[in-house]
């Protein structure tokens, strides 16, 4: 089973980045499952989303305290939280930072938030995190991302804001494979 934690503060979207990721999974084949931290969730407050993905049908539950994978979608958190020592041997951080990380495990970093900025006006950061999560990793391809965002994001924005989200999905995308 692969585990992700996106970890973000309120409003950036990490907890519909989680879900997206499961339901992109879906897509694939795969089994996908999501879920988040239930405390008191407010804009600014560190939030968790968690998506587990297998090959079989997904049961467990609850917090991932050892992610194969950590999506970063605050800076801040990057810099300043031990995400080394929660990940998995091997595991890898995406990171939302404008600047190269230092990590022990593989990372790569984005300036998701330029991004965002560039095309949605606002720092909400999820769907160019989900291009740099898609293009870093190869788990889930950049076609299935789409879809299951766009899917979802439909049920919530105007087919305007969807189109602009899918614009920072792909840039993300193609930032990251351009550093690998």
């Amino acid at each position: 089973m692969i585990e992700i934690k996106c970890l973000g503060r309120g409003g950036q979207g990490a907890v519909t980045m989680a879900r997206v990721l499961a339901y992109a999974a879906c897509k694939e084949g795969k089994f996908g499952q999501s879920t988040q931290d239930v405390a008191g969730i407010r804009r600014g407050a560190e939030v968790a989303g968690y998506t587990r993905i297998d090959d079989e049908r997904v049961s467990d539950r609850g917090i991932i305290f050892t992610p194969d994978y950590f999506v970063v979608l605050d800076s801040g958190l990057a810099e300043t939280l031990d995400l080394d020592s929660q990940l998995k041997e091997g595991g890898k951080i995406i990171a939302n930072s404008p600047k190269n990380l230092e990590f022990k495990h593989k990372a790569v970093c984005v300036d998701a938030t330029a991004i965002a900025m560039e095309y949605l006006g606002v720092p909400i950061i999820n769907t160019s995190m989900l291009g740099a999560f898609s293009a870093a990793t190869d788990l889930i391809s950049l076609e299935s991302v789409e879809k299951a965002a766009k899917e979802l994001l439909l049920k919530k924005q105007s087919k305007e804001k969807v189109e602009v989200n899918m614009k920072a999905i792909h840039r993300a995308y193609e930032e990251v494979k351009k550093c690998l």
